[in-house]
């Protein structure tokens, strides 16, 4: 069946890092339509022919986060030789992202904060995300902990846990304004933690 109507006039790709842009500086409830119809220069009809719904671009935005911006972090912990290496790594690369815009954060973090009922959905969405995130910094201090790097016995969740905590500490003190300086100085106390 082919469809019909007029061929988008915009790049969509392009579009969605606009929209992704949005939701990360306003949140999915304080994104409106008109801030997401603006950043794309499109109408609404455009906007819900390209994208759905405003939950289904969140949604899409969010994963387009995961896989670009939001992947660096875990990339850096993945590949340094060590695991003190690697967390520091990690740590550092969330303070880029958080500072990289304004007003700064993580979009995983600070997407879906007050949660009315019927954003449900969306906030399901981002804890999935931040889920795997947890389950990535799990996997490399188990691979820590199988070559000797920390103790046999380590509770590799609750560590997990607790540098998840961490990222997210960054970024909500990169949205409350924190310098580099001042989320850097976290940095050495969360690596105090490694035995």
């Amino acid at each position: 069946m082919a469809l019909r109507g007029r061929p988008r006039s915009f790049d969509r790709d392009l579009a969605l890092e606009k929209v992704m842009e949005v939701f990360w500086a306003k949140g999915y409830e304080g994104a409106q339509l008109t801030d997401l119809t603006a950043a794309i220069g499109v109408t609404p009809p455009s906007f819900y022919a390209a994208f759905g719904t405003k939950e289904a671009a969140f949604r899409e935005a969010v994963d387009l986060y995961v896989a670009t911006v939001g992947s660096a972090p875990m990339r850096a912990l993945e590949m340094a030789g060590t695991i003190r290496d690697g967390v520091r790594a990690m740590l550092a690369g969330s303070i880029d992202v958080a500072l990289s815009t304004k007003p700064g954060g993580c979009l995983l973090i600070l997407g879906v904060v007050n949660c009315l009922p019927e954003n449900l959905p969306a906030r399901e969405h981002l804890s999935q995300a931040r889920r795997k995130t947890v389950a990535l910094i799990a996997a490399r201090l188990e691979r820590g902990t199988r070559e000797g790097e920390l103790p046999t016995g380590t509770n590799v969740a609750q560590l997990a846990a607790f540098y998840h905590g961490v990222l997210q500490a960054i970024s909500f003190q990169a949205r409350d304004g924190a310098s580099r300086a001042e989320l850097e100085a976290l940095i050495e106390p969360a690596l105090a933690v490694l035995k």
